[in-house]
């Protein structure tokens, strides 16, 4: 059964939240895709992960490179699963695919402050609990960290 995670994020950005979750998804030896909603956003992520720390690597590409089914995370715009990933993160209120049941695991990472992206995870969330996915809500306690809420 496919386990979709949403992730509130408020005071804090796809940008620092992201590069911590797929260094977990690659520890786990999962194969990622991370889906945002234009070219652009997708070569921001890109070069983000190149240098969002300078102690660690994220080895990933974006969907437009001939190798990308070899490619342990890979930035798309549309579906489709070009590496076989186990894990999709859905950025930028990007839509849950229509093979969602095809990942072990979905990622929505949405902006709580953002009134247009609570009523699209709202959304999600009543499709994901329709399909019989394992739907699981997270929240950043005072410290930052994630903390599961019923």
């Amino acid at each position: 059964m496919t386990e979709v995670l949403f992730y509130h994020l408020q005071n804090m950005t796809v940008e620092n939240v992201l590069p911590p979750l797929l260094e977990k998804s690659l520890e786990r030896g999962w194969r990622v895709v991370v889906q945002s909603t234009s070219e652009e956003r997708a070569d921001a992520l890109d070069a983000h992960l190149w240098t969002y720390r300078d102690d660690s690597f994220l080895p990933h590409a974006t969907w437009r490179v001939n190798d990308a089914a070899d490619q342990p995370i890979v930035l798309a715009i549309e579906e489709g699963n070009p590496n076989g990933a186990h894990v999709r993160f859905l950025v930028d209120n990007a839509a849950l695919p229509q093979d969602a049941q095809g990942y072990a695991r979905m990622v929505l990472l949405f902006n709580g402050d953002d009134p247009d992206a609570l009523a699209l995870a709202r959304s999600a969330w009543t499709d994901c609990k329709e399909r019989g996915f394992d739907v699981t809500y997270w929240q950043a306690d005072e410290r930052g960290r994630w903390q599961r809420r019923n």
